[in-house]
């Protein structure tokens, strides 16, 4: 078993587990359901975003049709058997003919007509020729004459070869394979950013959560300290302008916590949304505190990213259709010839076998040949525009293949900044959390003001917030970068996802 499918059976069995916790935690009591919070990591959210949101059925789905317009190029150019023909074609009516000495005459005619023709075809893509082997017979009944008369062509094989044309087919045969291998690593891509996506939605419900919890601690705090400054005015301890603002900050939290609790509903419903888990379960976010902090080489970032990126493909089809774009220029309005041919037998009798039994020679070769002689410079014009664009093509190739390359060194040099800062912000939530429990007590035993701990309250939370942002910002660096290079640096392997809609249609 490979390490990509190690991988997979993982998070299938962790994605398992976490649904059957998720069930085992829904009690019944009577007819009434009660559902228990259930704790996610940002992992858990991550599965579930990649395992069932709507964003990865629309990517998957994209990626089915992507498969099928490659298998049915692949068959474009197989043999062809096609069998047509009209049964019948009746005719009753006056009709105008030419006598052999010039004049018209009209007849009228009856007469009901059958005939098939069974026909197998090949394109050859390499010169844009077109071969075939047909075989085909007609029965004619004419009422006003009374007869039946049969023809046919008891076998017939010909072709048709462009000359100096335009050859779809070659140029096709160089972008779709491009455009089926661009689709594979378009949809790796946008599951990343998928995942991309809901560690975005998990820190802000995470953010909001942590200012939720942070509003409840101070109005428990201040609560706290207007029952101490209730009783310390009863004891004339207090004065009446501490005493106002104390009550003030429990109504300043009282507020606090009503506006979280509306922007916590807010985030609860847009991240229960997007990894579609259902709107009634409560759910708790676990800190994303377990981080493999690693060292990214940027020569190899920058080798994986090209080899792993749609981008590089994608250029090299922008500078292919640019190309192709020329020929057809130059090819669709100037000297154009066909040749064509076939060889068969044919004949006509009173019966069908006597189409097959004494069958004649059919020879036809032909030669068609398209000069222009006044266009006015139409063709010229149009070849130098497609050279122009051809230019400007390989130009903004050139500018995006530097662009991309600067854009990768650019965020790999940013990821290994975050370590730092990261660091950082931790000690310093450590440092302001203990800060603030030292000046509670210190309030309420009567050692510094109101103001004072405002003041240490204000710098617990902006820590507090600034930690949660430091960790948001690292893990979004994270799948940034799994996006920028589609490779696992923790495992040291290029990313791969297998599509269950594919899998069932293979």
């Amino acid at each position: 078993m490979t390490k990509n499918q190690k991988g997979c059976l993982l998070s299938i069995l962790n994605l398992c587990l976490f649904w059957f916790s998720l069930s085992a935690q829904e009690k019944k009591e009577g007819n009434q359901e009660t559902k228990v919070k259930v704790n996610l990591s940002l992992k858990n959210v991550v599965d579930l975003a990649i395992a069932q949101s709507s964003a990865v059925k629309y990517v998957q789905n994209q990626d089915v049709n992507y498969y099928w317009r490659w298998k049915n190029f692949q068959k474009t150019f197989l043999p062809n058997l096609v069998i047509s023909g009209t049964v019948p074609s009746y005719n009753q009516s006056t009709v105008p003919i030419t006598q052999p000495d010039g004049s018209i005459e009209f007849k009228d005619v009856s007469n009901l007509m059958a005939s098939a023709n069974l026909s197998l075809n090949q394109s050859i893509p390499l010169t844009g020729a077109s071969i075939y082997a047909s075989t085909s017979a007609s029965r004619v009944q004419d009422y006003y004459k009374k007869e039946i008369n049969f023809s046919g062509r008891p076998i017939s094989v010909g072709f048709y070869q462009p000359i100096f044309a335009y050859n779809w087919m070659k140029w096709s045969k160089k972008t779709e394979p491009l455009i089926y291998n661009e689709s594979q690593k378009n949809f790796i891509q946008s599951i990343e950013e998928i995942a991309y996506n809901a560690t975005s939605r998990f820190f802000n419900y995470l953010r909001i959560q942590t200012n939720y919890k942070l509003a409840e601690s101070a109005l428990k705090n201040s609560n706290d300290n207007l029952r101490i400054a209730q009783t310390k005015k009863k004891l004339g301890q207090i004065s009446e302008n501490d005493y106002s603002r104390i009550e003030l900050s429990v109504l300043n939290a009282q507020k606090a916590l009503s506006s979280a609790e509306m922007q916590l509903k807010n985030s609860d419903f847009e991240l229960k949304s997007y990894i579609s888990l259902d709107q009634n379960q409560e759910i708790e976010l676990q800190m994303p505190l377990n981080i493999t902090l690693f060292d990214i080489d940027e020569k190899k970032a920058l080798e994986e990213a090209k080899a792993n990126r749609p981008e590089q493909i994608n250029f090299t089809r922008r500078l292919i259709n640019a190309e192709r774009d020329l020929t057809a220029a130059k090819r669709a309005n100037g000297l154009s010839a066909s040749l064509s041919g076939s060889y068969g037998l044919s004949n006509s009798a009173a019966s069908m076998a006597g189409v097959y039994s004494d069958s004649k020679k059919s020879e036809v070769l032909q030669l068609t040949v398209s000069i222009p002689v006044l266009d006015w410079g139409r063709a010229a014009s149009a070849v130098k525009m497609a050279e122009s664009q051809r230019d400007l093509t390989e130009f903004d190739v050139q500018k995006a293949r530097e662009d991309f390359e600067r854009g990768v060194i650019v965020q790999i040099e940013q990821f290994g900044l975050l370590k730092d800062q990261l660091k950082t912000a931790k000690e310093a939530d450590r440092v302001a959390e203990n800060g603030y429990k030292i000046a509670l007590k210190k309030f309420q035993n009567g050692e510094i003001s109101i103001t004072d701990l405002n003041i240490a309250l204000s710098e617990r939370e902006s820590a507090k917030r600034d930690y949660i942002g430091s960790l948001s910002t690292y893990w979004l660096g994270y799948y940034n970068l799994r996006i920028l290079t589609l490779y696992d640096f923790e495992t040291n392997q290029r990313i791969s996802y297998e599509n269950p809609m594919l899998s069932s249609q293979k």
